[in-house]
């Protein structure tokens, strides 16, 4: 049955090898006399009676017949840090199976003999699939329900895509993974599955690629794959597990419910999963942003939190067009992800994985930073070892590549013996470009007149450059829109990376090129100030101790979204949290129990209630953006003193929060606060907290007048990017006290030290 099990654990060292663990950790493992507290914390990080934890993880980029994907070998390898430095799990019982190594056969074998044939009672498995997904028609002799005409299948390297129109589909069908899954003697089992199955029209879809085949459904499954499946009933039957025929597996397109244990799938059903580049790699979207945010959580979140989390990245990329999703039996249950409790330690945003130069310099894996974040990390940002206790505990960022850097001591004199791989890091201090711009790709399906038109258009408009489709990353796509997907149909306009229309971003069918993207400058301005506040995002870093609970008023109430910094070395936390902390988790997880990005109902009415938990007064900004696209803030505030600069213009004071205190925003006396209001879109609100006032943000927001005098708290804001520039130069101003004076910052930069700030972002669907 294909590669035996030394064979398979033989490819697993060598996986391990070349997907970042380096020889040097492989060579401790085996030494228990070069044993340091790094390694030996993966092995002791829970201090409770725990099974063994096993993992396969599947990434196929190279696919025949040129069909190839970028992201899907680096998925593995954030799963497979994550799993070793975040959840405990030995390197030894990760398996690993990318590229030529992931044929249907092998993957198959792999399960049995790596999770199946080892798994007992009470251990943890994990199943990763990041690949091509398609779909197989079933046969008249094999369907059990005429109304069922497709399956869901999972391509692996010598699949259905060897072939243009396959008449027999080499893959792994949905039914031979849920009797796999059925076939383990464990229930705690998480399935991920960073992958699709709704045909595509092409692999490129504007600037980024979709996971799903664009290969019609093949006439029939392989008998090999048949046949497969008929040994698995009988061992699970054989097993003592019961009878398990054709009818006891509903098999519906796009449904994992008859899967044991929890599945997350990167879209619903309909979607397509994707993966994006970024700056010297590419990963899946969903894939990236789970595993980011589990570097950084704390160790009681849930899967549905979790999976909250990692949808809010995903749609500020795309848009509502993957939407993550969780399923599975125990998907109603207020599980820990994977089963396990995090590392009990605050968090991490990277981990040691070299040192080099006798112990002067070392190489990082940054991984545990948003995306977004991590693509403009500059040299001279600084990170601290995680339970350092004397010596050097500082290492500032020489060069980046990717997601790995290089990183130099600061600080006190070298220790030689201090600084061990295996050792995880917390970002300190920030360092961001000021001349940060955005790249628009331009759409493929330009000809090469409009393309040359646009080039000439934007080279007018200082704050966006062009890139080509496919070729660079980008933030966004500039093309012409299609009648039958909006209201705007036939005029070029302004993209998300996967082709959905920005909102208000395109123009009416006729105005030619030039005109059309000249005409988006403001709209550009508008996204350039978004993408500069989603730069300060530093929840899981942040040393402030702030608590946000997004709550709905009416037409009932409800825990919404629940945020709240994971890392603070404010000892008034432990007495400020307890019981309410912890019946306010419940209520969270309960409200999120279909876990993804929250859905309200235009007309709801809702309440920031943030919470300083800190030893010191915390000052603070409400920023975002509504459904029409269009910046927005908050303006006034009933429970502040203000100032008044003419009769009707009142002036923006600092809002500020005392230590132990909560405040309700907008406040509970405002007659119109917090309405949501139409049309249907996406919200996303920054709450930008600092140990300092926001003295020219201030003065950004006073510089223009607004609506404010008809009593909405929330208005628009008409200088965006004035606005966000002004709060990266209060942050940096507020972080200039703090820094060390020996590092050299250029003066082109901004510095923000972590421990003077916090940005908590809120993103929610309105229907």
């Amino acid at each position: 049955m294909g590669l035996n099990r030394r064979t398979f654990l033989q490819k697993a060292s060598l996986g391990l090898a070349t997907l970042g663990v380096s020889e040097t950790l492989l060579s401790l493992l085996g030494n228990s006399g070069l044993a340091v507290p790094g390694i030996d914390r993966y092995f002791q990080v829970l201090a409770q009676p725990l099974g063994r934890k096993l993992a396969l993880l599947v990434g196929i980029n190279k696919y025949p017949r040129s069909t190839v994907l970028d992201g899907c070998v680096t998925d593995v390898e954030l799963q497979q840090e994550l799993l070793i430095h975040r959840f405990g799990f030995n390197p030894k019982d990760i398996l690993i199976l990318k590229d030529h190594q992931a044929t249907r056969e092998n993957i198959e074998t792999a399960f049995i003999e790596h999770l199946t044939e080892q798994a007992k009672a009470g251990d943890v498995v994990v199943f990763h699939f990041s690949g091509f997904g398609s779909q197989v028609k079933l046969s008249q002799g094999y369907q059990t329900d005429t109304s069922v005409a497709l399956q869901n299948s999972l391509v692996p390297v010598d699949g259905s895509l060897t072939k243009k129109k396959p008449k027999v589909a080499n893959d792994l069908l949905e039914e031979t993974l849920v009797l796999l899954l059925r076939s383990l003697f464990t229930d705690q089992v998480t399935t991920v599955l960073d992958t699709s199955h709704t045909v595509a029209d092409s692999l490129l879809q504007g600037n980024i690629k979709v996971r799903s085949s664009t290969n019609p459904p093949a006439q029939e499954a392989s008998r090999d794959e048949l046949a497969f499946q008929e040994q698995l009933r009988r061992r699970i039957q054989d097993s003592g597990k019961g009878m398990v025929n054709q009818k006891s597996v509903s098999v519906v397109p796009g449904s994992m419910n008859p899967m044991a244990g929890l599945v997350l799938t990167a879209a619903e059903p309909n979607q397509m999963a994707m993966e994006a580049k970024w700056n010297g790699f590419s990963a899946g979207l969903f894939t990236y942003a789970l595993t980011q945010y589990l570097w950084q959580a704390i160790p009681t979140t849930t899967s549905q939190v979790s999976l909250t989390h990692a949808g809010v990245m995903v749609n500020q990329l795309t848009g509502t067009q993957q939407q993550p999703r969780l399923g599975g039996q125990s998907s109603l249950e207020p599980i820990p992800t994977y089963y396990l409790p995090l590392d009990p330690s605050m968090g991490a945003d990277g981990v040691v994985t070299a040192v080099e130069d006798n112990g002067q310099t070392a190489q990082l894996w940054l991984a545990g930073l948003p995306a977004t974040v991590v693509d403009y990390y500059s040299n001279n940002s600084v990170l601290k070892l995680v339970g350092a206790k004397s010596g050097v505990s500082q290492l500032q960022i020489t060069s980046k590549d990717g997601l790995t850097a290089k990183a130099k001591f600061i600080g006190a004199s070298t220790n030689n013996n201090q600084l061990q791989v295996g050792q995880l890091v917390q970002e300190a201090v920030r360092v961001l470009p000021r001349n940060i711009g955005l790249t628009v790709a331009l759409d493929g399906n330009l000809e090469r007149i409009e393309r040359v038109d646009a080039t000439s258009a934007f080279s007018s408009i200082s704050t966006a450059s062009i890139v080509q489709a496919g070729e660079q990353p980008a933030d966004y796509l500039f093309g012409k829109a299609l009648s039958s997907k909006n209201a705007g149909g036939g005029g070029y306009g302004i993209f998300y990376i996967d082709g959905e229309p920005i909102p208000n971003g395109v123009g009416e069918a006729g105005v030619a090129v030039k005109s059309a993207a000249m005409g988006l400058a403001g709209k550009l301005n508008t996204l350039l100030a978004a993408k500069l506040l989603r730069l300060t995002a530093n929840d899981g870093s942040s040393g402030l101790g702030i608590r946000v609970s997004l709550q709905m008023i009416e037409p009932e109430q409800k825990l919404v979204m629940q945020l709240e910094t994971s890392r603070t070395a404010s000892s008034s936390r432990v007495d400020l949290v307890g019981e309410g902390e912890a019946k306010s988790q419940a209520e969270l997880t309960q409200t999120l129990t279909e876990a993804g990005v929250p859905i309200l109902p235009v007309g709801s009415r809702l309440h920031y209630q943030i919470e300083n938990y800190g030893d010191q007064p915390v000052y603070f900004l409400l920023l975002g953006f509504n459904t029409s696209g269009n910046a927005i803030a908050l303006y006034e505030l009933p429970f502040l003193e203000t100032s008044q600069t003419s009769e009707n213009s009142p002036s923006i004071k600092d809002a500020v929060i005392a230590p132990g205190e909560t405040l309700t925003l907008p406040s509970a006396v405002a007659s119109v606060g917090g309405i949501v209001s139409g049309p249907s879109g996406m919200v996303e609100m920054q709450l930008i907290c600092s140990r300092s006032p926001f003295t020219e943000a201030s003065k950004a927001l006073d510089a223009v007048p607004s609506r404010r005098g008809i009593g909405a708290p929330i208005d628009d804001l008409f200088n965006p990017l004035d606005v966000a520039k002004a709060v990266l130069q209060d942050i940096h101003d507020a972080s200039a006290n703090s820094l060390d004076s020996s590092l050299s910052i250029a003066a082109d930069s901004y510095a923000l030290d972590v421990n003077t700030w916090a940005t908590l972002s809120f993103l929610y669907r309105v229907v």
